[in-house]
């Protein structure tokens, strides 16, 4: 990332980001349903990311669309669908026939909103979230960027596995819609040839509404709400009739579980250090370069965030090791101080379209986070592209195990280098943007953007320039708020991409393409 080039294209890359996103919170996407670009009849043969096979859910055949059994689910579908209200009409158009979008956009909701971090106790001490006692204080969980693209990820596989499934069944039994069968049927979107058994809506909300449970547990009733109007909506539609839905309910089920077993062992519990563990780590860092982090809040959090997320156990990258990057410069060197006179000299005549470039990337508390953005800008991509959900599915699936990657790379780096941030290194400096309560080599902005725009460059590849803009200014909003000097920005960059490779290498191979 050339001092240069981020300067010039800073001001198109501005342009071009406001055009696609014009507000930093969750807005649900105003679309309706489409004519899918293609339906990948073969989608069923495609290599799951956590089942051992596309048949390891079994569901029954289904009956016979001649046979008594069936000609009552009909005339059920017929009755619940005719004469809807005004409600039952408006929950249809919002599920649309892509539903992986909507339940996406739930789990930003829940990111913003549980993106809070627990203040200070009366004496000064601090409680962390216990997913034992989520109701708290404080609330579980603190939706921190390591614990949202953990949980985008988790969201996305289970709904791509599960999926995976439904195709495979659904062209081995090869059972046609309702509204293909009987005439008499209008369907509320699109008509397509694409079988019904097992509900493919049906998958995502069952999949969807226990992943998120389980990262969000206060959640539980809205998130049962929320799949049953979905599961609803299926059949007032006049797209699936009752055995389509509760074939793909127990597919979503099934997949879910097998994802929150991974979740469970993934190493997510230990992140949050203890303070002796987090002592630890800084002393030995201390001892191999001769400096340290030191977190300057007051009162002062006895361990930054995740020390041990580095840890976590990664999707597509063998080991963390060997996406680490190289040694930062050390404090008092020539680049050190070359970084140091740019954070001074953008601090001292700070620009209008600097102050908004590093505001419209902050993604701080209250916000769906740096890996948010991403899903956002995917959803914006799918919808305009036409994907199908199995597609779609797979786009959000290989972007955030891509970013989830990302961020324990970058948080090995955070805690194994454990480098001093610009307000510690410089006297009397000031951020324009706050200072978060971690190590700054390297900048998680920078990797997790990285990250995103390279699968989603790898996807779309008309957007992928368009996507490289977003990423470089992301990575130079954090200079510019003078929370990063740019070597945190510029190798993080590198890092996001090199990690993304990974998830990339293994999409090419997994028979879609």
């Amino acid at each position: 990332m050339n001092k240069n080039i981020t300067i010039a294209v800073a001001s198109l890359c501005m342009v071009l980001v406001i055009t696609a996103c014009d507000d930093e919170l969750p807005t649900m996407a105003n679309f309706s349903d489409y004519a899918y670009s293609s339906l990948d009849e073969d989608a069923g043969s495609w290599t799951p990311v956590l089942l051992t096979s596309v048949d390891q859910v079994v569901i029954d055949a289904p009956s016979d669309v001649t046979s008594a059994e069936y000609m009552a689910e009909l005339a059920d579908l017929k009755s619940a669908s005719a004469n809807l209200t005004t409600d039952q009409l408006k929950k249809v158009e919002y599920w649309t026939n892509n539903s992986v979008i909507r339940w996406n956009e739930i789990a930003l909701e829940l990111v913003a909103k549980y993106n809070l971090i627990p203040g200070p106790n009366e004496d000064d001490t601090y409680t962390l979230p216990n997913p034992a006692s989520p109701e708290g204080p404080p609330a579980f969980p603190f939706a921190h960027p390591p614990y949202a693209c953990r949980a985008f990820a988790y969201l996305s596989v289970a709904q791509f596995d599960g999926l995976i499934t439904a195709w495979h069944y659904k062209y081995t039994f090869n059972r046609q819609a309702p509204y293909n069968l009987d005439n008499a049927i209008a369907p509320a979107y699109e008509k397509s040839s694409l079988p019904s058994y097992p509900s493919d809506g049906a998958v995502i909300a069952a999949s969807s509404r226990d992943v998120l449970t389980a990262m969000f547990p206060l959640e539980k009733d809205y998130l049962a709400a929320k799949a049953e109007e979905h599961l609803q909506s299926l059949i007032w539609a006049g797209v699936n009739v009752e055995s389509d839905v509760e074939a793909g309910k127990h597919i979503g089920e099934e997949v879910a579980k097998v994802a929150l077993a991974r979740a469970a062992g993934d190493g997510m519990k230990k992140a949050q250090a203890p303070k002796a563990v987090s002592d630890s780590i800084k002393a030995a860092a201390f001892a191999r370069f001769g400096w340290q982090w030191d977190n300057l809040e007051l009162p002062t959090r006895p361990v930054g965030l995740t020390p041990l997320f580095g840890k976590v156990k990664m999707w597509n990258v063998p080991t963390v090791e060997e996406v680490r990057p190289i040694a930062p410069p050390a404090p008092g060197s020539a680049e050190f101080e070359e970084n140091v006179k740019e954070l001074k000299h953008y601090a001292d005549n700070m620009t209008d379209e600097w102050r908004a470039i590093a505001n419209f990337w902050q993604d701080g508390l209250g916000t769906y986070t740096p890996p948010g953005h991403w899903n956002r800008f995917a959803k914006d991509f799918i919808i305009k592209y036409k994907q199908n959900p199995i597609r779609s599915a797979r786009t959000f699936a290989y972007m955030n195990m891509a970013i989830m990657d990302a961020g324990i790379s970058c948080w090995d780096a955070k805690y194994y280098y454990h480098y001093p941030r610009p307000i510690q290194t410089i006297p009397g400096y000031k951020t324009i943007a706050g200072t978060p309560n971690f190590p700054s080599y390297t900048s998680g902005h920078s990797v997790f953007s990285a990250a995103g725009a390279a699968v989603l460059g790898y996807i779309f590849p008309q957007e992928a320039e368009l996507c490289n803009f977003w990423a470089e200014e992301a990575a130079i909003s954090r200079v510019y708020g003078g929370i990063h000097y740019r070597f945190d920005a510029v190798v993080g960059t590198d890092q996001g991409r090199k990690v993304a490779q990974y998830s990339i290498e293994k999409a090419k191979n997994d028979g879609a393409n």
